[in-house]
């Protein structure tokens, strides 16, 4: 299967506490291999895994669920895009957070939907398809 889809990290936390199910039964109903995650987002989930109270509980979580995808590295692709899409928006003055710029560019170098519930955020990115998983 084709790689087709990039999670941003609250749709990733979506998923793993199963709220809304909505979403991680869209998730549970794709084949293996056609979803995947940015390392980007694979440090945000584990930084949030570090500074929670029940660290072993939520690594073993956050674990599971990312053994169930591509993780897609941050390479010189992506970082050509990142470098393109950031001057862009920045001398729109419409810049987005720095790892959402990262997240965008590993969707944008790779041709992936980014599946995200910060539509209005992440919009602003030229180039980039995103689909809203909560509506």
């Amino acid at each position: 299967m084709t790689l087709r889809y990039l999670l941003d990290t609250t749709i990733c936390i979506f998923i793993i506490k199963n709220k809304p199910a909505a979403v991680r039964e869209r998730f549970a109903g794709l084949r293996p291999g056609a979803v995947g995650l940015s390392a980007v987002t694979e440090a945000e989930l584990l930084h949030g895994v570090y500074k929670s109270a029940r660290i072993e509980h939520n690594l073993a979580a956050v674990l599971d669920f990312a053994s169930q995808l591509v993780v897609v590295p941050f390479d010189s692709q992506v970082a050509d895009a990142y470098g393109r899409i950031r001057a862009e928006l920045e001398k729109a003055g419409q810049p987005i957070g720095p790892l959402d710029f990262q997240i965008a560019a590993t969707a944008v170098a790779h041709g992936l939907i980014l599946v995200t519930n910060n539509t209005c955020e992440f919009a602003r990115v030229p180039d980039l398809k995103i689909e809203d998983w909560t509506l």
